[in-house]
């Protein structure tokens, strides 16, 4: 396992950490696991997939200017690389939430499909068709950019 997700205390994600630096933030209590690696554990401490925050952080350095990075398809597929449903080659965009029950084209309601996947789950959320969403959605860095 390369990296852990870091929530805030109310569920958004921040960024990720190594491994290393998650056992840290468990053993300074400063974060729990909410997912972890079944039936595997380092010390007392499940082995971390996903940690949330004791206390809530204010996320506005991310947000210098009060800008994120633009939202567009292109930058969606290149933060996720692949279909974040089967892991093949992505081609188009999805919304986690179908724009259809209200979900909004942002960082944290889109991810890269592939045809087929953005077909098979249509107007559904991931859940009701069945779909392992297998990438988190999150907002890039400002540092970040498609092209990087």
């Amino acid at each position: 396992m390369a990296d852990v997700l870091v929530l805030n205390a109310g569920y958004e994600p921040l960024h990720r950490v190594s491994l290393r630096h998650a056992i840290h933030m468990l053993v300074r209590e400063v974060a729990v696991v909410e997912e972890s690696e079944a039936g595997r554990s380092f010390g007392p401490y499940p082995l971390p997939r996903v940690l949330r925050l004791v206390r809530y952080v204010t996320m506005r350095w991310r947000y210098r200017h009060g800008h994120a990075p633009a939202c567009t398809k292109a930058a969606v597929r290149a933060r996720d690389g692949r279909c974040a449903y089967c892991g093949g080659p992505a081609d188009t965009v999805d919304h986690v939430l179908p724009r259809s029950r209200g979900g909004a084209s942002s960082w944290l309601n889109l991810v890269a499909a592939c045809g087929a996947c953005n077909a098979r789950k249509a107007d559904r959320t991931p859940q009701e068709a069945d779909m392992e969403l297998r990438v988190v959605p999150h907002v890039p860095d400002l540092s970040w950019s498609p092209a990087a």
